[in-house]
């Protein structure tokens, strides 16, 4: 009885602790309080994000991209973040020869951003790799992508 009891004190314990603020949160908090925040502080080596992208609307196309330079250029981040845009769906659009991005996703690639593009999309919507920017790179699935990378850690973008 002494054993379920110290068993259950302990896992409500550790239940308590995983909701508990880091001392970094708690200053951040703080910080905040006294108006002096100034963002989050970047702590680790390095920092990997994926943003995905499944949309054909131009001005949400125009926000991702957007938004990936935004994180490319704070200076937190500078050297210490790897970044992938996973397009599939309607996001195929942003990768089409016939589109007005492909200067944009030159500067995202010569900065070191991975483009990808979904093959499951291509063979659903019969899209040719003819038809497709020639700077991109092919993954199986675009959700399998997705999966793959939360699960190694990665942050997901979904602007």
């Amino acid at each position: 009885m002494k054993t379920l009891l110290l068993t259950a004190a302990l896992a409500a314990g550790l239940a308590f602790s995983s909701h508990a603020q880091t001392p970094a949160a708690m200053h951040d908090a703080e910080a905040f309080q006294k108006g002096t925040f100034a963002g989050a502080t970047a702590d680790l080596a390095h920092y990997n994000a994926i943003y995905q992208l499944d949309s054909d609307d131009p001005k949400l196309i125009q926000q991702t991209l957007r938004n990936i330079s935004n994180a490319l250029a704070d200076t937190r981040l500078k050297g210490k973040v790897t970044i992938e845009l996973i397009a599939f769906g309607n996001g195929t659009t942003l990768y089409r020869k016939d589109q007005p991005y492909e200067a944009q996703l030159t500067a995202l690639k010569q900065q070191g951003v991975i483009l990808a593009q979904c093959l499951n999309t291509l063979k659903e919507k019969k899209i040719s790799k003819d038809e497709l920017l020639s700077l991109i790179a092919y993954v199986p699935s675009g959700n399998g992508e997705l999966i793959i990378r939360q699960a190694q850690g990665w942050s997901l973008v979904h602007p």
